[in-house]
């Protein structure tokens, strides 16, 4: 399996739970660990747009950061999520090798293709990450991540105790 192959299926994976963390965040919700925080509703959309920002980087070898302005429900970001995922995939799959083996010039340097897809690769799911940790005190649940959570218990998995 070469590089690309290998991204494709962490990125593949990632996205997958990545959307099961989003799908947690309740409509109208408003909540925010510190008043210097994104709610997750914005943070959200900051993967949103990064992801979509990425790969169209990667393909025309220049990053440009200009998204579209946040939606007004969590409902539309996950719908914008949930529209763009299947397709960023496919794309993905389809990057011709010199593309990720190239550079792309992002805030107007050039820069490695590919350890620029894994650093945001990174910091989606670092931002995911952040977003896991509203959850509960949103009132919802977080979801399997890496493995069992305290609110998803299944028997019998080593490690699988309420957090």
């Amino acid at each position: 399996m070469n590089e690309k192959s290998l991204f494709t299926t962490f990125w593949t994976k990632e996205s997958a739970t990545t959307r099961k963390v989003l799908a947690r965040i309740p409509d109208g919700s408003d909540y925010r660990p510190d008043a210097k925080s994104r709610t997750a509703r914005e943070i959200a959309w900051q993967i949103v747009c990064e992801e979509k920002m990425l790969i169209e980087a990667l393909e025309n070898g220049k990053a440009e950061w200009a998204p579209p302005p946040e939606p007004a429900t969590m409902k539309e970001v996950l719908d914008a999520y949930d529209k763009q995922s299947a397709e960023v995939i496919k794309r993905w799959k389809e990057l011709p090798d010199p593309k990720w083996d190239g550079e792309l010039e992002f805030f107007g340097r050039q820069r490695p293709a590919s350890p620029m897809a894994w650093g945001f690769l990174f910091d989606i799911v670092h931002h995911r990450g952040q977003i896991s940790t509203y959850l509960r005190p949103m009132g919802s649940t977080v979801p399997q991540i890496y493995g069992p959570s305290g609110d998803e218990h299944r028997h019998g998995l080593p490690g699988s105790v309420k957090a």
